[in-house]
């Protein structure tokens, strides 16, 4: 009765359109006071132990630093990096997009801020060129998902935090499965672009343009190098690394692009606050629901009822897959890789998976829900920028989530492409 009442609270209000982290509080809150198992308390110290804590720091640092990045003209850089090496080919414009998003999403660590920061220069330029406007707004839905899986990423972060593992190996380990997807979805769009007819910009292919283009934008491409090249180097941690971009964004921004004015950064800060906010209030919340979860034994029970079904590794992955799948439709990121991670991370360990691998599997799979209704964040954001209705976005958005979901799987089975990194 205890599950019933802390899971059907939590799904009415989210029914009745309360935010998630909201319902998440809320829901516990109830459950504790109906159970009695622990006390009121117990709410309040979720909420402040979770954030009380050295890795998480990193969040409210890389919000900032992808803000920063997105106002400060550095957008327009990467695409111009991009477009020097793909624009020329079919759908070339089309490519070029989801490379910037793969570049952004190096800097930025969130896919909304990615979406919003590419989207804005993109679809209205791939509309310009010929393409259809919701085509437009699914490439960048659906390449914005890239903004949590090529490192750095906040959800591992929070992963990282949740499963005890190393962030940094965690980066790492996302680089690979992030380069694959990018791919795939690149050769989506290549397929659709020229079944469709769309041509290149019309330029011939120069490699002094894209060493031009990659020496303007080399501030904006260091990001990632000064990040995991200092925490692989032992220079700093994840957590360091993270302000450390955010110095960087701000030079590279207000002194050698210009792009960012000493009057927007209250803009900018405020932003990131209030983003940050957001994010805090949802691991709080999330960390109480998990650990009521825990208190209760239910990822011992919902376990056991996994491995009742079948004892075959791939059936029970298969399973986790589709668990992950479903849950990225309804539930916010990073609370679900909080209460997720308790429950499935010890099946996933006695399969023999290990724990880091099992984070990008966790994440990737996660990253789906951003561009699946009815909660997908990536596609109010394009719909928002780009002005076509929800239902011809979703529908023009299926073919992407076909792919990711295939490279999903394809990552799972093979974990050397999430391992081979960090040598394991």
């Amino acid at each position: 009765m205890t599950i019933a009442v802390l899971f059907g609270s939590f799904v009415l209000f989210l029914l009745l359109s309360v935010p998630v982290g909201i319902a998440l509080g809320i829901s516990t809150l109830v459950t504790i006071i109906y159970s009695g198992s622990v006390p009121i308390e117990f709410l309040v110290q979720g909420l402040t132990t979770s954030v009380d804590n050295f890795p998480v720091m990193a969040v409210p640092f890389f919000i900032l630093a992808g803000e920063i990045m997105g106002k400060g003209g550095i957008s327009e850089r990467l695409f111009r990096v991009a477009n020097s090496m793909v624009g020329n080919i079919t759908g070339g414009f089309a490519i070029a997009t989801i490379v910037t998003c793969m570049f952004f999403a190096a800097i930025s660590g969130s896919a909304p801020a990615t979406v919003a920061a590419i989207g804005g220069i993109m679809i209205p330029a791939m509309v310009r060129q010929g393409y259809d406007r919701t085509f437009s707004a699914a490439v960048v839905a659906a390449a914005g998902s890239l903004g949590v899986i090529i490192p750095p990423s906040i959800p591992m972060v929070i992963y990282g935090t949740s499963a005890s593992a190393s962030i940094g190996d965690l980066f790492m380990a996302g680089i690979i499965p992030g380069l694959i997807i990018g791919a795939a979805l690149s050769g989506y769009a290549y397929y659709y672009t020229r079944k469709k007819g769309y041509k290149g910009n019309g330029e011939k292919f120069s490699f002094i343009n894209v060493l031009k283009s990659i020496w303007d934008a080399k501030w904006a491409l260091a990001i990632p190098i000064i990040i995991l090249g200092g925490i692989y180097g032992g220079f700093f941690t994840p957590t360091e690394a993270a302000a450390i971009a955010v110095v960087v964004g701000l030079i590279a921004g207000l002194f050698i692009y210009k792009g960012l004015k000493w009057k927007d950064l209250s803009r900018v800060f405020i932003d990131s606050a209030l983003t940050t906010a957001t994010v805090l209030i949802i691991v709080g919340t999330a960390t109480a629901f998990g650990r009521l979860l825990t208190v209760e034994q239910i990822p011992n029970a919902i376990a056991e009822w996994i491995l009742s079904i079948s004892e075959s590794p791939i059936i029970v992955m298969v399973l986790i897959v589709i668990l992950l799948l479903i849950v990225g439709c309804f539930m916010d990121t990073l609370a679900a890789i909080i209460i997720l991670t308790p429950i499935l991370l010890p099946i996933v360990t006695n399969l023999g998976y290990d724990p880091i691998h099992f984070g990008i599997i966790m994440v990737v799979g996660l990253a789906v829900g951003f561009i699946t209704p009815p909660v997908g964040v990536n596609l109010f954001v394009a719909q928002g920028i780009s002005g076509v209705s929800f239902e011809a976005l979703v529908k023009r958005i299926v073919p992407f989530i076909i792919v990711m979901t295939v490279t999903l799987l394809i990552i799972t089975f093979i974990p050397q492409l999430s391992l081979i990194l960090i040598g394991k």
